[in-house]
């Protein structure tokens, strides 16, 4: 059974992993979707090297091309779906303190808006 792939959008109806992948070049795009189809197809027990813990919830969907590594960070919520929160190029040996500052305030973000959502419809 797949999972669900979705694009976190902020209050304007943005999604920054959306635009992200647009701003890719129609290559290094390419290789990036082979991974989130994996990510739909193995779910939670995609392995390493195409995912990885960063800490608590979020992780981390690993793509490169050539010399261009790629990152989107993410997490699974109860829906079974995976929310992308953040996606970058990665220049450096760790994840860049910023974006996991990103992905963890767009994630606490999603989860609160989601629980109001819920709220509403146990409501009625």
């Amino acid at each position: 059974m797949t999972w669900k792939v979705e694009f976190y959008e902020d209050e304007q109806g943005r999604a920054p992993v959306e635009e992200f992948l647009n701003a890719l070049p129609e290559r290094h795009l390419g290789k990036v979707l082979q991974v989130l189809q994996l990510l739909e197809d193995y779910g939670p027990s995609l392995p390493f090297p195409f995912s990885s813990q960063v800490e608590g919830r979020l992780r981390e969907l690993r793509a490169h091309y050539g010399n261009a590594h790629y990152r989107i960070l993410y997490y699974s919520d109860v829906n079974r779906a995976f929310i992308l929160l953040h996606g970058f190029r990665k220049r450096t040996r760790r994840i860049p303190k910023r974006a996991k500052e990103t992905a963890w305030k767009r994630m606490k973000k999603d989860i609160r808006r989601k629980e109001k959502q819920y709220e509403k419809k146990t409501k009625k």
